[in-house]
């Protein structure tokens, strides 16, 4: 994924926001941005052209990675108007669409061997972006120390167990998706189970 990525010219210290609701493609797509170096930011997918456009702006966003949705994706475009820094648009399962590069074919064509990036643990590698509730949202950045602070999380919070299954339901574009089910949980060798949906249904969820 991290070749898949830089075959599209996102290097270090490029901004790419992450729209992938619950899909796997996340994991994949977050762990070869911080490989790279390059800053990844997620985001929900209930935003709108507004929001998008003023996210791309404040963040200098260069490329976008969304799941293959022609409702979301058409919110993207209309932003795309007014934001001059964003440059790829790739697109993760759906239907082929003009203008989008197709993330599952794009990694198949790509080695698994990466060369070694040169990353520091004080640079950025995450920004989030606050819910706005005062005034417009802010940017929240962190360093690749973030991480290993949310060891905490999983082993003394959460008790993941290696040899066991964790789940998180939070949507991806949520900053409790990556403390609650990517960071930590990995560093203490736990599995991650995902479950995509677009309305909560107990009835479907628990029985997993």
């Amino acid at each position: 994924t991290a070749n898949f990525f830089m075959s599209q010219g996102i290097k270090k210290g490029d901004t790419v926001m992450v729209v992938l609701k619950r899909r796997y493609q996340f994991w994949y797509t977050m762990v070869a941005l911080h490989k790279i170096g390059a800053i990844a930011v997620p985001a929900s997918h209930q935003l709108t052209a507004h929001d998008y456009d003023y996210r791309f702006n404040t963040a200098k966003i260069k490329a976008v990675v969304m799941v293959g949705d022609e409702h979301m994706q058409h919110e993207c475009e209309e932003a795309l108007k007014i934001s001059p820094t964003v440059e790829k648009l790739i697109q993760v399962g759906g239907v082929t669409r003009d203008g989008w590069i197709d993330f599952d074919s794009g990694i198949e064509n790509h080695s698994s061997v990466l060369p070694r990036m040169d990353t520091q643990i004080d640079e950025l590698m995450l920004m989030y972006f606050t819910s706005g509730t005062a005034g417009y949202p802010k940017i929240a950045a962190h360093s690749h120390k973030y991480a290993l602070g949310h060891l905490v999380t999983a082993k003394y919070w959460h008790n993941v167990d290696r040899n066991g299954l964790h789940f998180t339901i939070s949507d991806t574009g949520w900053g409790k998706s990556v403390w609650g089910k990517l960071y930590g949980q990995w560093l203490s060798e736990a599995a991650v189970f995902t479950y995509d949906f677009d309305k909560f249904k107990a009835e479907d969820i628990l029985p997993l």
